[in-house]
């Protein structure tokens, strides 16, 4: 994800968060990914980024137009 050299990220989830633990649960509301394909344009900031970190095998990150 370094290479973002954007302003802005668009995070999309991709999977369900059934089954997972209760803070990656909590990280995905927190960036405002509720249901499957749903899409949320972010500041490319660091502590976005640790969260996004935190959940990437079920979100997909790429730059914002």
């Amino acid at each position: 994800m370094n290479s973002l050299n954007t302003k802005n990220i668009k995070v999309t989830l991709l999977r369900s968060s059934a089954g997972r633990s209760e803070t990656q649960k909590r990280t995905l509301v927190s960036l405002g990914l509720k249901k499957i394909g749903q899409s949320r344009v972010l500041p490319n900031l660091n502590p976005i980024l640790g969260q996004v970190n935190k959940v990437i095998q079920w979100v997909k990150v790429e730059p914002a137009e």
